[in-house]
């Protein structure tokens, strides 16, 4: 692992940039390259991608990002009074921090490093998983939570309204845990998401500021690419990508996850693993 003298403070594990972005580095093992996981919500936090991390099984050191104010990164010395002021353009400031980054976005998380145009240039690599283009997804999905109510969620969703903070949003999510889960991986993905934080202060940032009008400010030409997509991800359609020419070519691998919902890695891990496999072959040195 190389670390990029005074871009970045450490603490045992835990790494904070100068705006606040923390890094904690999860896995170290045998190779080269720094791989970053952005988690999606916003709101859900870096947590939510231990199981990613260990699926994927990275060649170099894998590390879990939270953006400042996300997650459990808040109320910290490191983080800055007005954490959403520069969101998501941080994320560059992550990419700088250390050498040969592979930065890996799920979901929201991929459309925040998409609208980040900086980033590009400092990248080895590009994953996204469960994400999109733009934001044509959030009419997509409404049609299907239309079709297929969760009377769970109603309730929630106006607990929710009446008082929003992370204790309602943390009982929405979970109400709506059967659109991101396969029936037969319903429990894990229950357990998956009652471990996690939650913050609304993000989600609120990211409703204001950022969804409805999301569309990827860049592409990657030339950038070697993982795009990995659960063949029964009912939350995001990821047949938006087939009319994005940006996300074709020889250097993009689309890897659609047999079985698999909104979190692939949950039902399959050993596909999201040997997707992960592909890219690295491809990024290893031919010296």
């Amino acid at each position: 692992m190389t670390e990029r003298a005074g871009t970045v403070e450490a603490e045992g594990q835990e790494w904070w940039t100068a705006s606040g972005v923390r890094l904690r580095r999860v896995s170290s093992g045998d190779g080269r390259g720094n791989w970053l996981f952005v988690p999606g919500g916003p709101g859900l936090g870096s947590e939510s991608l231990h199981g990613l991390v260990a699926a994927a099984r990275v060649p170099g050191s894998a590390w879990l990002v939270d953006l400042p104010g996300d997650g459990s990164n808040r109320g910290l010395p490191a983080v800055p009074a007005d954490p959403y002021a520069q969101w998501p353009g941080v994320l560059a400031e992550a990419a700088q921090a250390l050498d040969e980054v592979v930065m890996v976005g799920h979901s929201t998380g991929g459309m925040f490093l998409l609208s980040v145009p900086e980033l590009p240039a400092q990248l080895a690599g590009l994953v996204l998983i469960s994400s999109a283009p733009h934001a044509g997804w959030r009419s997509g999905f409404a049609r299907y939570a239309q079709d297929h109510p969760l009377p769970e969620v109603d309730a929630a969703a106006e607990r929710y309204a009446r008082q929003p903070d992370d204790r309602t949003l943390r009982a929405l999510t979970l109400a709506a845990a059967p659109w991101n889960f396969r029936p037969s991986a319903s429990a894990e993905g229950r357990a998956l998401l009652s471990g996690l934080p939650y913050c609304h202060d993000a989600v609120a940032w990211a409703d204001a500021h950022f969804d409805d009008d999301y569309r990827a400010r860049w592409t990657p030409r030339d950038l070697p690419t993982l795009i990995v997509s659960g063949d029964r991800d009912h939350v995001v359609d990821q047949r938006l990508w087939q009319d994005e020419p940006g996300f074709q070519g020889p250097h993009v691998l689309h890897r659609r996850i047999a079985e698999a919902g909104h979190f692939p890695w949950v039902e399959n891990p050993e596909a999201v693993r040997t997707a992960f496999a592909d890219l690295a072959a491809r990024l290893a040195p031919t010296d």
